[in-house]
């Protein structure tokens, strides 16, 4: 089983505070998977690894600048902004999802830890009004229909980060294709690069800056 030492080690600079949040998810997530299942039991022993850890692999490919705006689009169980927002407590996250119990989880877990830059809204994407600097995602759908989803919801030619603004997805395997599909130009980073653990080995990040 991981530990949120995992995430202390890859993260040797959190705060004290910041390593109080991560620790405490493992309870925060224990108690409302017991009530609105949104992880595997199967998998739930390595929260910190598949999830956590998965989630801030974004982190090592941007940094969000203070006051920057993020959305979560599909964010399940409040992954990645979950951990992207105890990471980067000046940055304010936005949670969206559809189905509206996996957002009641959301909530119920930021307040169990005590995030309070993540908003968490049940709904669909194309109906939010307002723009981001960033989308942030974790295998939601194939590329294209993403696309489709939040390319009017980013900031054009900001940039509120390390990166250019633009889309940040989480996903596994070969992805030239579906990639390819969008016409558009992607960059692809492997996880494998910034974490050891033999989980990371198909798992990438791909960007697309607008």
């Amino acid at each position: 089983m991981f530990t949120s030492q995992l995430i202390f080690d890859y993260f040797p600079n959190l705060t004290d505070r910041q390593k109080e949040q991560f620790t405490a998810l493992y309870n925060a997530y224990a108690e409302w998977n017991a009530k609105i299942n949104v992880i595997s039991r199967k998998d739930f022993d390595s929260l910190y690894l598949k999830h956590v850890l998965h989630s801030l692999a974004i982190a090592r490919v941007c940094t969000f600048n203070s006051g920057a705006r993020v959305i979560d689009v599909g964010c399940g169980g409040g992954f990645p902004s979950v951990p992207l927002a105890i990471l980067f407590p000046d940055v304010q996250f936005t949670a969206v999802d559809s189905i509206g119990k996996k957002i009641t989880v959301v909530k119920g877990v930021c307040s169990a830890v005590g995030i309070d830059n993540l908003t968490a809204i049940n709904a669909r994407v194309e109906s939010i009004a307002e723009n981001f600097d960033f989308v942030v995602s974790r295998a939601v759908t194939d590329m294209s229909t993403f696309v489709g989803w939040v390319w009017k919801k980013i900031e054009r030619g900001a940039t509120a980060g390390s990166l250019p603004n633009g889309v940040l997805y989480l996903k596994g395997g070969d992805l030239t294709a579906e990639l390819a599909a969008t016409k558009m130009k992607w960059q692809r980073y492997n996880i494998s690069e910034f974490f050891e653990e033999e989980f990371f080995e198909t798992k990438q990040v791909v960007y697309c800056t607008k």
